[in-house]
Formats: structure tokens, sequence, C-alpha cells
């Protein structure tokens, strides 16, 4: 069942067109067809002229690990080479382009800002207008949903907070698609790039991804689900200070806690702050890996309830904040070293995006989340759906 949505990669497939000159192609195995087909291996078998693909972030297959480096391999799907776009480089060589007339993009994203998958599109979009090549993208809905209304910030802070999860400017939860910020880049920061993008036919904003009967495919290790990669845009903002996100367990960052914790207080407090759209429940929860591995940290289980009323950026600053009050002496910065960040320093600023996001958070700063008729001036002309 897809839900009556046609993504790009199938509407590919069905025009036949930019068959008989030489593609690369960024993707990963979260990348299928309608008939649940590798978007890879059904463009090879439809005779497209793919001869080398890139992979982002998790490798080919979607395993690696979280920040962890990924080595150029060869698919064993495809016999392709694949080169990696989270080693030794971020930005693809020039030498890596030549011999290509295009490149393609179909990697599904989750919608937050901080996914790295968008920033590997826009490395990959200076790469080719270097090289004078198209950049084609195969688009695909938002899972975290597209009503632009509901986009929450705030805006990242380019000159303090640029990084490879978040190089420029947009909100936490943007509610675009990768094909619909690919213009809104290139209208905005690469006018020289020879662009186009295959949209999805049959998918409608405003239709949250829940109602759309469309399944979701897992983007990495611990984006599961589609209310994970909703609560995602939140729960994220963890891996910013030393409280497990949950990962480690089947329950990733739909769970978060800690081994100094009162979860009824915890929960006390959220309640307390009004939040819509989600149900909280104490927990108990003991992670395999990561952060407290092999303790029992004590906190919160979330479901969303109502994913039109949720607000996950708003949510999680509260999050944090209610566990802050709580305990001011207890709640530090996170060093998070990956790949993209070896120091793994500066994290809370470059996840909320705002300098000395930790104080702010830490002395009870408002921040406002709601970017809706900034963010819709903004983006307005480049929306496809």
């Amino acid at each position: 069942m897809n839900g009556g949505i046609e993504q790009g990669i199938d509407v590919l497939l069905r025009k036949n067109t930019y068959r008989g000159v030489r593609l690369g192609m960024a993707t990963n195995e979260a990348a299928l067809t309608q008939s649940g087909c590798a978007s890879r291996k059904a463009l090879l078998d439809a005779g497209f002229a793919i001869t080398k693909l890139f992979s982002p972030e998790h490798g080919l297959n979607v395993t690696y690990a979280d920040g962890a480096m990924v080595e150029d391999q060869t698919d064993r799907l495809t016999g392709l080479p694949v080169i990696s776009l989270y080693g030794e480089w971020l930005k693809p060589d020039p030498d890596t382009l030549q011999n290509l007339d295009a490149v393609l993009f179909d990697i599904p994203d989750v919608g937050a800002r901080f996914y790295t998958y968008l920033w590997t599109m826009t490395y990959l979009m200076e790469a080719c207008a270097e090289a004078g090549i198209p950049f084609i993208v195969l688009d695909r809905p938002n899972p975290a949903g597209g009503a632009i209304w509901k986009s929450e910030g705030p805006m990242l802070n380019e000159i303090h907070c640029s990084s490879f999860i978040g190089r420029w400017s947009i909100p936490i939860r943007h509610g675009c698609t990768l094909g619909e910020l690919a213009r809104y880049f290139k209208a905005t920061r690469l006018q020289n790039l020879p662009l186009e993008i295959i949209p999805c036919e049959g998918w409608e904003r405003s239709r949250s991804f829940f109602e759309t009967g469309h399944p979701f495919t897992p983007t990495s290790p611990a984006i599961r689900d589609a209310e994970t990669a909703l609560l995602y845009a939140g729960t994220g903002l963890l891996e910013g200070i030393n409280v497990s996100e949950g990962r480690g367990t089947e329950f990733a960052f739909k769970q978060a806690g800690g081994p100094w914790i009162n979860a009824v207080k915890w929960k006390q407090a959220m309640d307390s702050a009004g939040i819509k759209g989600v149900i909280m429940e104490t927990v108990a929860f003991t992670p395999k890996w990561g952060l407290f591995a092999g303790e029992i940290c004590n906190g919160l289980r979330l479901t969303v309830n109502e994913p039109g009323s949720f607000r996950p950026v708003a949510f999680g600053i509260c999050l944090i904040q209610q566990l802050m009050h709580l305990y001011p002496d207890k709640v530090k910065p996170r060093l998070y070293p990956t790949v993209a960040n070896p120091s793994g320093e500066n994290h809370p600023d470059r996840l909320l995006g705002m300098k000395d996001a930790f104080i702010k958070l830490k002395t009870g700063k408002k921040i406002n989340t709601d970017l809706n008729e900034e963010w819709s001036r903004e983006i307005d002309a480049f929306l496809l759906y």
C-alpha cells in the first residue's frame, strides 16, 4: 500500500527520461520504489546507465552507527563502486564527478534540520555546480509532514552555529521535501546549478504522513518509523545534554532518561506545561550501548497521539528546560564526537542553531519556535505541492 503516492523514483521509471546518459547516484537502502525494490537496482534493470554511487551517513546499507566513519566500498547488490560522503570527505572530490553527465539524488529524509542527509545533498549540489553537470532530485514525501504553518525554529545562526547538522539558515522542522529545499538553495546559494526536481505525484502537504497510508522505511538505525521521525525534531535535542535519548534500546528518540532522574517528578513537571499531542509515561530502561550503557535509566516514554497538534521542537525544548529546573547541578552539556565534528564540542549550539544554547536553555530563556509567518514568506515560492 502506498496511499496513492507516486515517488520521484517511480515517476522517473514511468517517464523513462535520462536513459542513455552516464549517471552517478546518491542513495541508500532506504530508497525504495513502490514495489519495494531498491531504487538503484530498479534503474539499472530499466536500462539507466548508472556508473557509480554516493552514500551518506549510515552508509549505503543504512547500518553504520550515528556519526561513525563510512568507508568507500562496492555495492553487493549492483556491483557498482560506492563513494562515501561521510568519510574522508563530506563533499565529493571533483575527480569523482568526471565522466558523469548528471547526478541523481534519491535519499529519504525525516524533515529535521539536524538530520545530515539534507546537508549531503547540498555538498553534492555545490560539486555539481562547480562541475557544470545537472543535479536531479527524485523527490519523496516529508514523513514529519509538509504543513509549512507547523514549521518550528529557531532559524540557524550561520555565523556561530553552521555545521554538518545545519549548514544554512532554515528551521529545525522545515516542512519541506528535499526537492523543495534544493530549489530554495539553488535560488539563494547556487544560481548556476543545473537543477531538476522530479516531484512526487499524489502527495498533499496538508495531510500528515500518518494519514497518507504511505509505508515508512527506516532511514537510519535509530529512525525506525514515522512516529520516531516526528519526535526526532524535538527529542534529537537531547543529544546535546547528558541524558539518554533512548539509543541502545528499541525506543530510540521515543524515550529519554538517566540514572539520576526521578521520572515521576519529571512527568509532573511536563504535565504542568500543558503540552498537546503526546502521551508521556514513566519508564525505566537500560541501554545496551551508548550513553549510560548497562545502567538503569529513569525517565519518560513518549507516544504521539495527535500528530496534527504535536509540536516536537517546542516539546523537546520544554523537556530539557523542565529537567534543568529540577536538576540544575546535574544537567551538563554532552560532547558528541562524530566524523563531521571529531571534538564533539558545542553540540547544543549546533542542534538548536543558537549561540550559547545550553546557557539560554538553563536560564529559562524563552525560545520562540513559531516560525509560521517568517518561514512561509521565505519558502513559499519554492514549494511544489
